[in-house]
Order: structure tokens, then C-alpha cells, then sequence
């Protein structure tokens, strides 16, 4: 092997990125591979379109700002981030509420929109505030998420024997009628900033609608500035990034990692640790010649891939789009039988043009729905358009990465279908992108929190992406990163006693 790493870490999601910059920080020679990473826009005709929305929803969470303390970056990355103001806005048949960082401000749109359930709700986001307390001491907690062995099963279990509605099953919205409107408020947020699919146990809901609510930051250039801000930290201590590379193989011996093959490489690298936010299945088909054990296949959760966001993005004359468009805001339409029309997560973004605004939708395609890969486009700009009076009149150019049709540019007065071939220098694909999936764990793991283990089966790898604690979104990526930084540098007793001196040294001052 020509060449040797400590961490080679396998994508460049928010868990692969900070478990990279943490264990450089912590002197392990880091080597990170984007594994098919592709940025979050490409461009057509000099427009920038979007592949995905980015919400930094994990800013205000405490295994973010622990990140941030040991890399000595927090001031500086509080100075990148500006605070959302509403933090989000919920639209549905003849209601439109706003959610602003001040709570006098927001019982106003409470009394305006709900004032038959003012009561209700106010006790309702007492409970979050107490819930929420609870879990940022939890999750402060120097524990390995998700747990695997008896003793780190047992210490998980007493830290969320303290946290409300982990252990119990009690319905967050008991007070609220069935079928009333405010239910969808809590709900669809919280389902779109999870990575798993179907209703989410009471904590995670919990958890996440207080990640909508506590404070909602935005980054100028938003994952991509994430990413380059992460990518900075590795290089800054001696690591390696090249997101456009990826693994093609596993080299194992003895049932442990030993090296990885790079794409156009005829020799191995050679390294001590894998860690990577693909799925267990997908890692173990890198490690080609080897097979776990039946009792270790056997222990494996089931993860099923029960839903998909697909994306679609609209460039619109700004003065199409009313100003009243928070940055944040989920369109929730009538429910109907003959035409459904998809609920849609809708972001709202500057193009550096004051005449043109980026509509970024995201809807949550079923995998056993209604709604067809083939039209799902057609779908998401239906919703758009019932909340958006006339901005059908307004659209310059429309396209989706993931249905692989070409891209709809009205900007001649009429709508010109332009084959994707044309502009794939751009940054687009020929053929239709992967979606990001929302997963079903079977059987539940973790209280409903967890999901696939963070040791891998194959001896010195680690998961740590959207699968580990799918429940809890980008902070159960950020939980499981941590963790297995923790576990790699405990192999070492030299850099872990580094690693107390450094933090007994952050303390101190």
C-alpha cells in the first residue's frame, strides 16, 4: 500500500464531515471521499438552481455547539449565520401562520389564526420547553449514540429515563381535537426534518418541533458554505478532502478494515478505521469476499426505504412571489380525493438579482402513494401555485434533478421543454438523481429513536449518517459522529490524553 491514513470517512453529509474534522483535530490522519457526493446546485444558462433544500436545523442543538467548542470555531461560525425571522410559516386552506423568535409576537398570530385553542397551545410549548430542556442534558451527555453493548445500553437507558416522553407513549396533541388544524403545525414540520418515514414517537416530535422553534439560523450560501466550513477544519489539521473521489472497495483482513481501493486506483490505501454516512448494507457491499456472520446478519435491523424527497426548483420574478413568502414555510393543501395534492416544504432564496427569486419544494414521495414519480413535478408546482396566486404567471425556468425530464424554461412567454443533455456541463445529470429516502426501521430500535448500529459488522467501521438515529434528523447524525470520534480515539491512549488536555484547557479559559 502506497500510502496510509488513520480515518478514511465516506460521504459528505453533516455526520461524515464533523466525525472527520473532529478526529484531525484530534491528530488522526483523515483522508475524506465524497462517495458520490454531488453539490447541493448546478447552474443552467448562468441561473442556479437547487438539487435539495438545506435547513440548519441542528444549530441550536448541544452535540453541534460541543463540535463547535472542540474545534474552536463557534464565534466564528455564529458570525456566518444569521437568525430567521419567522423562523417558519404554516399555510393551509385560509390560515397562514408565522412563527417569529419573540413569544409575545407569536401569541398574537396564535390569537389571530387559533383563539379558540390559545390555552392549548400555550401548555403545549411549555411541555416542549421542558422536554427540549431535558434532552439538551441528555444529549450533552459524553455517551455513545446509538448504543451497542450492554453497558453503553444500560447508560443510555438511564439518561433517557429522564427525558419526558421517552419512555412513555403519551400523545403530544391529546388536547387538541382530531382533526383540528394546529396538529399539522407540529406535525409536518417535525416529518420533514426527520429521516424517518411514518408518525414519529412523542419525544422525537418533540424534539424536532423545538428545532423549528428555538431559533432557526441561515447560512448565506447555506450546505454549501456547511460543507466548505467543515471541510476547512480537516485540512486545517493535516486531513485530506476530495469530495469528487469515491471508495470502489473494502480491503479487509481477519474480519477488520485495512484499506480502501480509490476509483482509478490500482493500489490500496491503506487505514485503521472506515467511517461513513452510507448504510450498513451499502458499506458491506464495498467489502467485497466478506460475509458477517448469520447471528450478526440476524441482529441487523430491517431498513426499508418508505418515502423520498424529491425536489423541484422554480425561478420566478420576484414580484411574482408575495413579500409576505417567509423563508421557511410549509404549504399543507385541502385534502381531496379526486386530484391530492402533495403537502410541500417550500424555502425561499436570493439569487443575487432583486428582480428574480429561487423557490426551493420539497415534497415526501411515498413509496406505496398516489402520486407518480412521472408527475410528481406537475404535483409539487400544483401546491405551489393554490398558496401562490398568479406565480404560474411569473415562472423563468422550472426543473427537477430527480424525474430526469428536461427542464421547462418559460422565459420566451411559453413554456420550452430543454433536454438535459445540453446543459450537463452545468453541474446537472443526464439521468434522473437519486432522491434522499426517509427509512422504516424494523423492528424499532433505541425507543423509536434509533436505527441501523454505529459499529458496522465489519470490525473498525463506523455509520454515522442518516440512518444511524434517523428519528432525530441532522442532530441524530451529529450524536452518532461524536460518537464514533469518541470510540477511534479511546483506541489510542496518547490522543485521547491529548484530547483531556485540550478540552481541560478550553475549560479553563
Amino acid at each position: 500500500m502506497s500510502k496510509h491514513y488513520d480515518v478514511v470517512v465516506l460521504g459528505a453529509g453533516i455526520g461524515a464531515l464533523a466525525a472527520a474534522a473532529l478526529l484531525s483535530r484530534r491528530s488522526w490522519r483523515v483522508l475524506v471521499l465524497g462517495q458520490g457526493y454531488r453539490p447541493p446546485a448546478y447552474t443552467y444558462d448562468g441561473l442556479t438552481l437547487a438539487r435539495r433544500p438545506f435547513t440548519m436545523l441542528a444549530a441550536s442543538s448541544p452535540a453541534w455547539s460541543r463540535v463547535l467548542a472542540e474545534l474552536a470555531q463557534s464565534q466564528t461560525f455564529h458570525r456566518r449565520v444569521s437568525p430567521l425571522d419567522p423562523m417558519l410559516q404554516v399555510m393551509s386552506p385560509g390560515r397562514r401562520l408565522d412563527l417569529p423568535p419573540e413569544a409575545a409576537l407569536f401569541g398574537r398570530e396564535i390569537d389571530r389564526e387559533f383563539p379558540g385553542v390559545r390555552r392549548v397551545v400555550d401548555e403545549l410549548y411549555a411541555e416542549l420547553a421542558r422536554t427540549n430542556a431535558a434532552a439538551d442534558a441528555a444529549f450533552e451527555r459524553d455517551a455513545v449514540w446509538p448504543p451497542g453493548g450492554f453497558w453503553e445500553r444500560r447508560e443510555i437507558g438511564r439518561i433517557l429515563s429522564a427525558v419526558p416522553h421517552v419512555l412513555e407513549d403519551h400523545d403530544l396533541l391529546a388536547e387538541f381535537p382530531r382533526d383540528h388544524a394546529y396538529r399539522a403545525v407540529v406535525d409536518v414540520p417535525a416529518r420533514f426534518a426527520s429521516d424517518l418515514a411514518g408518525p414519529l414517537v412523542p419525544f422525537a416530535a418533540a424534539r424536532l418541533q423545538g428545532a423549528w422553534a428555538r431559533g432557526v439560523v441561515r447560512l448565506a450560501r447555506g450546505e454549501e458554505e456547511l460543507t466548505e466550513f467543515l471541510a476547512e477544519r480537516v485540512r486545517a489539521h493535516a486531513g485530506e478532502v476530495n469530495l469528487r473521489e469515491r471508495a470502489v472497495a473494502i480491503v479487509h483482513r481477519g474480519g477488520k478494515v485495512t484499506g480502501v481501493v480509490i476509483d482509478g486506483d490500482e493500489t490500496p490505501v491503506g487505514v485503521q478505521f472506515v467511517v461513513t454516512d452510507l448504510p450498513t448494507r451499502s458499506l458491506l457491499d464495498l467489502a467485497v469476499g466478506y460475509t458477517p456472520s448469520r447471528r450478526v446478519l440476524a441482529s441487523l435491523p430491517l431498513t426499508v426505504v418508505r418515502a423520498r424527497r424529491f425536489v423541484v426548483s422554480v425561478i420566478a420574478r420576484a414580484r411574482g412571489v408575495p413579500e409576505s413568502l417567509a423563508a421557511e414555510s410549509f404549504l399543507i393543501p385541502k385534502e381531496r380525493t379526486a386530484r391530492p395534492m402533495p403537502i410541500v416544504h417550500l424555502q425561499r432564496l436570493p439569487t443575487g438579482d432583486p428582480e428574480t427569486t429561487l423557490l426551493v419544494a420539497e415534497m415526501l414521495l411515498e413509496e406505496e402513494g398516489t402520486a407518480p414519480l412521472a408527475s410528481a413535478r406537475e404535483a409539487v408546482l400544483a401546491t405551489i401555485e393554490e398558496f401562490l396566486p398568479f406565480v404560474e404567471r411569473h415562472y423563468l425556468v422550472a426543473d427537477s434533478p430527480h424525474d430526469g425530464r428536461p427542464l421547462w424554461d418559460y422565459r420566451g412567454g411559453e413554456r420550452r421543454d430543454v433536454d438535459r443533455a445540453r446543459f450537463r456541463a452545468s453541474g446537472a445529470s443526464i439521468e434522473r438523481e437519486a432522491t434522499i429516502p426517509q427509512w422504516e426501521i424494523d423492528p424499532p430500535q433505541l425507543y423509536g429513536l434509533g436505527g441501523e448500529a454505529l459499529r458496522a459488522p465489519i470490525g473498525n467501521g463506523f455509520i454515522v449518517g442518516r440512518t444511524a438515529m434517523p428519528a432525530l434528523g441532522q442532530e441524530g447524525e451529529l450524536l452518532a459522529a461524536w460518537s464514533a470520534a469518541r470510540l477511534i480515539t479511546r483506541t489510542d491512549r496518547r490522543k485521547e490524553k491529548m484530547r483531556r488536555d485540550m478540552w481541560s484547557k478550553v475549560e479553563l479559559g
